[in-house]
């Protein structure tokens, strides 16, 4: 049962990760040069994460996964406004010829100062345009200082997350 996480780099995925597995937040500031995998274990499933890293040399790798997998988790760093169109193309383009894959857009680090809100994102990732065929997920999320708990919005995730791999 393995979970695809993507974005671009610099968005989260790593920080993401840490802290769904840890319900803790672990702040990671180097990049991920590669790939990174991380089980997570439920009450009622085991997950198992795989995340590629965002840098422009490793996006050719994400096609090659995205048919192995139950749900892709995308990430997206929200106050990064300028590399939102980029953000939304490689979106685009993964899951043009996947109508069914189950998407969950992250919409990261919500706490920053001029961070777009849900809406926007939606609009900026233009998501109406991707179709109703699939199941997609848009939550605002944040990984706050290192050591708290995870946020409400993360936990919201982990759920969703856990109950999209029990439907696939």
């Amino acid at each position: 049962k393995q979970i695809l996480v993507l974005g671009l780099d610099g968005a989260g995925k790593t920080s993401i990760l840490h802290s769904l597995a840890t319900n803790h937040v672990k702040r990671s500031v180097a990049p991920t040069e590669g790939f990174n995998a991380i089980c997570i274990n439920t009450e009622e499933s085991q997950m198992e994460f795989l995340e590629i890293g965002g840098s422009e040399s490793l996006r050719s790798y994400w096609k090659m996964y995205l048919p192995k997998v139950l749900l892709l988790v995308y990430v997206v760093d929200s106050a990064d406004h300028a590399r939102l169109p980029l953000a939304k193309q490689l979106l685009h383009q993964l899951i043009q010829n996947n109508s069914t894959l189950p998407v969950v857009v992250l919409a990261n680090k919500q706490d920053l100062e001029g961070a777009y809100c849900i809406t926007d994102i939606h609009d900026a990732l233009a998501l109406s345009d991707i179709g109703d065929r699939r199941k997609m997920f848009l939550i605002g999320t944040h990984v706050a200082e290192d050591g708290s708990e995870i946020s409400s919005s993360m936990k919201d995730a982990k759920e969703l997350i856990g109950t999209l791999v029990l439907e696939t």
